[in-house]
């Protein structure tokens, strides 16, 4: 018998290299098995528990706004909302003149619109002295807005309080 002995040199670069990608390829097929699997999906079985009802949620989510007039100018108020919470509020149609003749409207608004992302309620919102009645104007364009968002309609709240636009 004739025997030729060969001899083979692994460099242990190269073996941890190796050992590396073959997790990661291993890891990948184990992803991409998981990810595709059918039947293993339970929103579909369970949309009722997932989804709250109109009677959970906070406010009908959508887009409403609130008309304010100041001046002869007028501005619309636009709170975006999901259904626990508020996401958005922003001035729309704010000229250039309206923020000339009333230079405090801004950073009140801003400062008013932070603490309603922070505390999610208009009932602790502070505002200064210097700027109590711009304050006052702004809150209750927002209280409007969100007045439409209710799932229930307030005893105050007007027949046009259902529309939004969305």
């Amino acid at each position: 018998m004739s025997a030729k002995t060969k001899i083979v040199v692994l460099h242990m670069k190269e073996l941890i290299y190796t050992g590396i990608f073959a997790a990661l390829g291993v890891l990948l097929l184990i992803l991409l098995i998981v990810m595709f699997l059918p039947g293993r999906k339970k929103e579909p079985d369970q949309p009722q528990e997932d989804t709250p009802t109109a009677t959970d949620s906070l406010y009908i989510p959508g887009i409403y706004t609130t008309q304010l007039e100041l001046g002869n100018q007028t501005i619309d108020v636009e709170v975006i909302v999901d259904e626990s919470a508020v996401t958005s509020i922003r001035m729309v149609n704010l000229s250039d003149a309206v923020t000339t003749m009333y230079p405090l409207l801004e950073p009140t608004f801003d400062s008013i619109c932070r603490q309603v992302y922070q505390l999610q309620s208009l009932d602790q919102v502070t505002y200064t002295a210097e700027n109590k009645y711009t304050s006052l104007v702004l809150l209750e364009a927002i209280r409007n807005s969100l007045s439409k968002a209710s799932p229930s309609p307030s005893p105050s709240a007007s027949p046009q309080t259902d529309s939004a636009s969305r």
